[in-house]
């Protein structure tokens, strides 16, 4: 189980990460969502003891990262795929690995082969690797210790379709097997079908978490209008309160039927009603993190 309580990262006046707390608990796979800069990557860094938190503690299996005897046996991490020497070979990589760890080397042919790195790759400097090869090489230096828990920065960026879905079948296989996954990334629509948990983190802070069927089925009615004003005035009556994204469309805490309904009967004109969940982890995301439009950034 990985345990982060109120993880704080702050640089000089910049906080990176505000008080972030969640479990990931064995068994299941979670998705831990941001946009760029929302401090995905800084909080793994300190889950994994790389970044030390401003307040707050995190731990595996109640133990800090840090006080964990050969961390390598316990918890696999991939958090940049380029962080390999890349003079090395993909086998002396791996075998140098199993050395520190106190590990036989003989496993590291079928960690190979589990990944998808046949002998001839394996014989390949890493800086010949493209990029979808070092994710395999970097999931296969994460699982040579045998650990129960997984924590993946991005691995499937670089991968092809194929590549997307064989690593989507192995981590869900691992956590099938009792194994905790910690998985960020941007393909949303892998996460939507491998997560059984979601975290999404914007500005440094939570924005919700939870499981994933939860989250999604409680999504609420999207709802588009010509008629903004009336729309809002037909929900304040009703004491409903919408949130409106960044498209236009209104976000309503209530039932589809309910609201076609009372706008049918007030003359409310309505473009689109449908429940949210139908957009899926996407529209959540895309609703949760909604901020200023690319023109208004740059001004």
């Amino acid at each position: 189980m990985i345990t982060v309580e109120n993880l704080t990262k702050t640089y000089g006046t910049q906080r990176a990460v505000d008080d972030v707390s969640f479990t990931c608990e064995p068994g299941t796979v979670t998705g831990f969502l941001g946009p760029n800069g929302a401090g995905k990557s800084t909080t793994m860094r300190m889950i994994c003891g790389l970044t030390p938190p401003t307040t707050g503690r995190s731990a595996i299996d109640g133990v800090p990262y840090q006080r964990l005897g050969n961390p390598g046996r316990h918890v696999g991490v991939l958090l940049d795929a380029s962080a390999q020497h890349a003079g090395r070979t993909g086998r002396e990589v791996l075998a140098l690995a199993a050395i520190t760890m106190g590990l036989d080397t003989d496993r590291v042919s079928e960690r190979l082969q589990r990944v998808g790195l046949n002998d001839a790759a394996a014989k390949r400097r890493v800086r010949a690797y493209s990029l979808g090869m070092r994710q395999r090489l970097g999931l296969a230096y994460a699982l040579i210790g045998d650990p129960a828990v997984l924590i993946l920065d991005e691995p499937a960026n670089g991968l092809d379709p194929e590549g997307i879905h064989w690593m989507r079948g192995l981590l869900r296989d691992f956590a099938d097997r009792g194994g905790t996954v910690l998985l960020s990334s941007h393909l949303l629509r892998e996460v939507e079908v491998i997560a059984d948990r979601l975290v999404v983190i914007g500005n440094g802070r939570i924005l919700t978490q939870g499981a994933k069927e939860q989250l999604l089925g409680a999504a609420g009615t999207s709802v588009r209008t010509m008629d903004p004003a009336a729309l809002d005035a037909l929900l304040q009556r009703m004491g409903l309160t919408g949130t409106r994204s960044a498209d236009g469309s209104v976000l309503v805490p209530s039932d589809p039927q309910t609201i076609g309904q009372a706008a049918a009967a007030a003359g409310v004109v309505l473009l689109e009603l449908r429940p949210a969940g139908a957009g899926g982890l996407e529209e959540m995301f895309l609703r949760l993190t909604a901020g200023p439009q690319p023109e208004e950034v740059s001004r």
